[in-house]
């Protein structure tokens, strides 16, 4: 519990943090590579560790994956420039690849299954505090201490765990066969970074170079769905894409992930940078959307049994579509209320949106291929994040060096409260105009992922629900 708590307090608290971190480092430019690159890494990694953990034991993969997750976190609050950051963070990522996996991983072998139903709902539990107190406590240190100690904080917590377990998980490893999907993993990595760092850093790269990079991204992925085909334990099992349910619980997911990240990193950009608020308010705007995520997931699990998981999708599609509306709707006059009420439905969608995808793809599997399809869905959802992290930083970084040419040092003093006021009036506002626009577009791709969420739900097989077989024979025979 103490290491989910500590994977899932990590996103939240971060990007409540980072307009303050980019205030005192600079590197505006490099703002969204501090999330795609942890999650780039950690994405990559989870299966490595996955299987390690089957070949060795659970207690030295998840110490040796919280290990360097701790060094990274402690390197990070050290570092005093934002490119040692992004490349302290792959660190973060490569270590938190382990954590809540094997954590998980963890539960389901010291309890027995009339009990692990049990301990889910612990552990949801612990979702739902971290949803509460990741943006609450990095509001609180930017405001009271040093950013620094968003990344200390994990220190005593990872240090309790890996203490804890190594003194009382007793296991005994059960050798089985394995094949590391180490190919498999690198041209993943290769492929997404290329095109990532071609579309981020897009404004400030020559196009010969970033040509260069997406076709070099290009050749890595085509390269990649044929090794993973033949491939005797792929990283990304394409195989289960045949069942009709599983292709659309992984491209729903995928897109899920890209509209989160271009809506949660970017909120409090806006609510320091455009409407001048503290560190403290936009900590309570994320508190607010992730303690919805919660009730809507709880929610959707009612509705989709009563129901459809077609009509559960659906109803939080259209609450994505009507929360992003009304962050494209956001200007100068806009007030918190209107903020805070697209922060509320947005959530409620993805609460709704992701826990459906997740049981209909659960419940279009056998048990004996349950793990390998939860792993894959969330799998896509951390690709889909990668990239929509990245795609919103490009379109911001491009937005604003474009409306204010040279403009990443006032940006810098823009996002502090108390740097703000060094600047020149005229300045400030040119600086919070090119922010807005540069957001209107962020949010405008957020609405169209939105809808196409939407157009995914509605293909859903009709009348599949938990306690109902699909009309569809082909999953029933999948099933079987």
């Amino acid at each position: 519990m103490l290491a989910i708590f500590m994977a899932a307090v990590e996103a939240t608290i971060v990007a409540t943090a980072m307009p303050t971190i980019v205030s005192d480092l600079g590197g505006f430019g490099l703002f969204s590579w501090v999330f795609a690159a942890y999650l780039l890494a950690q994405a990559v990694s989870t299966p490595l560790y996955g299987r390690l953990a089957d070949l060795y034991g659970r207690k030295p993969i998840f110490a040796a994956g919280a290990a360097v997750f701790l060094v990274g976190s402690a390197a990070c609050g050290f570092t005093r420039s934002m490119l040692l950051l992004v490349i302290f963070r792959i660190f973060q990522g490569l270590g938190a690849g382990s954590i809540q996996s094997t954590a998980i991983t963890i539960v389901g072998d010291i309890y027995m299954p009339n009990e692990r139903a049990r301990m889910q709902g612990w552990l949801s539990a612990v979702w739902g505090i971290a949803a509460i107190a990741g943006p609450a406590l990095g509001a609180s240190i930017v405001q009271h201490l040093h950013w620094a100690f968003v990344f200390w904080i994990n220190l005593p917590i990872g240090i309790a765990a890996v203490a804890i377990i190594a003194a009382y998980l007793n296991e005994s490893v059960v050798r089985r066969p394995h094949r590391v999907d180490v190919l498999g993993s690198a041209l993943l990595m290769l492929g997404v970074g290329a095109i990532l760092t071609a579309i981020v850093q897009a404004h400030g790269i020559e196009p010969p170079v970033a040509i260069s990079l997406l076709a070099v991204g290009v050749v890595a992925l085509a390269l990649l769905v044929v090794c993973e085909r033949r491939a005797a334990e792929p990283v990304v099992p394409f195989r289960m894409w045949n069942s009709r349910v599983m292709a659309i619980g992984n491209i729903g997911s995928l897109i899920l992930g890209a509209l989160l990240m271009c809506v949660v990193v970017f909120l409090p950009t806006y609510i320091q940078g455009v409407m001048a608020r503290s560190a403290t308010v936009a900590g309570a705007i994320i508190a607010i959307h992730s303690l919805s995520w919660s009730v809507g997931s709880i929610v959707a699990g009612r509705v989709m049994t009563m129901t459809s998981y077609r009509t559960s999708g659906v109803a939080g599609a259209l609450a994505l579509i009507a929360g992003t509306s009304l962050l494209v709707e956001l200007d100068h006059s806009s007030g918190l209320p209107h903020l805070a009420l697209a922060a509320v439905l947005v959530g409620l969608g993805m609460g709704f949106c992701n826990q459906t995808i997740l049981v209909a793809v659960q419940s279009s599997v056998g048990w004996n291929e349950r793990g390998v399809a939860t792993a894959s869905t969330l799998f896509l959802r951390t690709i889909g994040q990668t990239l929509g992290a990245g795609l919103g930083g490009a379109i911001l970084n491009f937005g604003v060096a474009h409306v204010v040419a040279g403009s990443e040092p006032s940006i810098n003093q823009l996002l502090d409260a108390a740097k703000r006021t060094n600047l020149a009036p005229e300045t400030a506002l040119h600086l919070t105009e090119a922010i807005t626009t540069s957001l209107h577009n962020v949010y405008i791709i957020a609405g169209v992922l939105a809808v196409m969420t939407l157009a995914v739900m509605l293909i859903i097989p009709g009348g599949m629900s938990p306690t109902r077989a699909p009309k569809n024979s082909s999953i029933r025979r999948h099933q079987r």
